[in-house]
């Protein structure tokens, strides 16, 4: 028996080495107890969850907590870094903050790639997919397009050519060449049209912040533009203006209707206005932000996601009266103080008064609600009581005119903080956790795609219909009509600014039409002497240029 025993073993031995010791195989890693591309896309959920990270990535890209996250207000006709620093990245001054080496171009660089590269490897994963159906394959191409086709938006009017990755990368890669302008505008165009192909409509999505077929066609209309196709621009913006979901909101509405002061266009960035759900027919894609939930973004105990509120409303809470002497209570959730401003994003004199010239009384967007113009001392003990510190300042504001200057409502929540961060609920103070616009914000709106469209019209020599489409705007703010006569590109952009001011991409819709450097210099004083020609693209990050070491990956002119 021993002896059969033996033989068994000695059979069994070699039977295993010849047959059963596959190296590759057996070195194989299978991951059980952590994720990784290999068992992260099986079923329907596991792509779900993927998409919705793209939708987070997406988020912290345009709304982070840091300076360099609203580099598309900074530094251009509407906007200057107030504290005018020439070392931090609000674009105090082009030619620090556009540095190859500096922070800015990599971190925009980095995030917009990082979108590209997870969209690629949701539709990858899908080729060998054996547990979705085709529909719901269907459905994740399209939203991974959308996101991979609006991160290279960002990626073409910021840098110009890039290159164009459409495949998963599996290891290191040193090869990287830039695509032309052109073929990145091209590849956007594809992207989205299998979005706006495959997506749901706007009426069939459930959940409010995901994408539906008219974000799609809104970013189609952009880039149409771009590659100056009027027609097809034409086409796809009438695709979304003529959608029975969609109309402009006229009325008051939501959670401050009821109250006497306000309008319809102070209604539209209050808590709780901006989706669909909450009856908002205007709203095409808002991004999702949710206080103290985990994902949600925005906090009641720190300043973290969205700080808006602090970085554009003035700190007024910092002034003093004639005297010297203290005359504000302190930091304050209503339309006088601002919240927790800190004083960083001064509009320009241009938009602060010249834009508004013609229509300064009657346009709603330019409204004492909308575009706070006066501060008056708000401490009752004070003898300047209610008095106003634009007409009686005190020497802090004299001395540093960035402590107080005309500021939106639409980047706070005036008595709608958070319970949280009232310090005092009675006296509306809040607490130094306060800084964040505690409200969803606006990716796309139906206002923008009439602008969108009159600047297809006007490409196209029509100039009736682009006034007609501006005034349907104009007509909601309550402003004077413009002619068919006077409408220029230079006339939108300015509407644009009156309308979309801090919710669109300003940089990008300037870089867009090649009038950046332009438009600086003429509105701009800040940043006028500093802006170059050449800033009309920004540097290809020196990082990136110097790890390509099996391809030329070419700098831009200038830098």
């Amino acid at each position: 028996m021993k002896m059969t025993y033996k033989y068994w073993i000695v059979i069994l031995a070699f039977v295993g080495l010849h047959t059963a010791c596959n190296e590759d195989e057996f070195l194989k890693e299978e991951p059980l107890d952590f994720f990784s591309p290999s068992n992260s896309f099986v079923t329907f959920e596991n792509f779900e969850s993927s998409l919705i990270d793209l939708y987070a990535q997406l988020r912290e890209y345009r709304f982070a907590n840091n300076d360099v996250s609203r580099a598309q207000f900074y530094g251009t006709d509407i906007m200057f870094d107030a504290r005018e620093s020439t070392t931090n990245n609000r674009f105090g001054d082009y030619a620090v903050t556009l540095n190859p080496t500096g922070f800015v171009p990599g971190w925009h660089w980095n995030l917009l790639y990082k979108i590209v590269t997870s969209a690629n490897t949701i539709i990858a994963r899908l080729e060998d997919n054996q547990e979705l159906s085709a529909e719901q394959k269907q459905a994740v191409t399209a939203e991974a397009s959308f996101f991979r086709a609006w991160a290279y938006r960002y990626l073409v009017h910021l840098y110009g050519g890039v290159p164009i990755i459409l495949d998963e990368v599996t290891s290191p890669r040193t090869d990287f060449t830039r695509a032309t302008r052109d073929a990145v505008l091209a590849q956007i165009v594809t992207d989205a049209t299998v979005a706006a192909t495959d997506l749901p409509g706007i009426g069939e999505v459930t959940a409010d912040g995901r994408v539906s077929n008219l974000a799609a066609y809104q970013l189609l209309t952009e880039t149409y533009l771009a590659q100056q196709n009027w027609a097809d621009a034409i086409a796809s913006a009438t695709v979304v203006i003529d959608d029975p979901n969609m109309a402009l909101m006229t009325n008051r509405f939501g959670s401050r209707a009821a109250e006497p002061e306000g309008d319809v266009y102070y209604d539209l960035f209050r808590r709780g206005n901006q989706n669909r759900t909450g009856g908002n027919t205007e709203a095409i894609w808002v991004a999702q932000m949710e206080v103290d939930v985990p994902g949600g973004f925005l906090t009641s105990t720190n300043q973290a996601g969205n700080t808006m509120e602090r970085n554009h409303a003035p700190a007024s809470w910092t002034l003093q009266d004639p005297d010297g002497n203290p005359a504000v209570l302190g930091w304050r959730s209503d339309l006088n103080v601002g919240g927790r401003g800190v004083s960083f994003m001064q509009p320009t004199a241009f938009f602060e008064n010249t834009l508004w010239e013609s229509d300064f009384d009657n346009d709603l967007r330019n409204s004492p609600i909308n575009y706070i113009r006066d501060f008056r001392y708000d401490d009752p003990a004070s003898v300047w009581f209610d008095s106003s510190a634009v007409e009686y300042p005190g020497p802090n504001l004299l001395a540093q005119g960035w402590r107080w200057y005309p500021w939106l409502s639409k980047v706070t929540t005036p008595g709608q903080h958070p319970d949280a961060l009232y310090a005092n609920r009675d006296l509306g103070l809040l607490t130094a956790a306060g800084g964040s616009t505690y409200t969803d914000q606006y990716y796309m709106r139906l206002a923008e795609t009439y602008l969108l469209r009159a600047e297809a019209y006007l490409g196209s020599g029509d100039q009736t219909s682009a006034a007609a489409d501006i005034n349907v705007v104009r007509n909601r703010a309550n402003a004077t009509p413009v002619a068919p006569g006077d409408v220029t590109i230079d006339y939108i952009l300015d509407e644009r600014a009156r309308e979309l001011s801090l919710e669109e991409d300003r940089r990008i819709t300037l870089q867009r039409l090649g009038k950046l450097v332009e438009r600086v210099q003429l509105y701009n004083a800040h940043n006028s002497d500093d802006i170059q020609n050449f800033h009309a693209l920004w540097p290809i990050p020196a990082a990136e240029i110097e790890a390509n070491i099996n391809a030329l990956l070419e700098q831009n002119d200038g830098y």
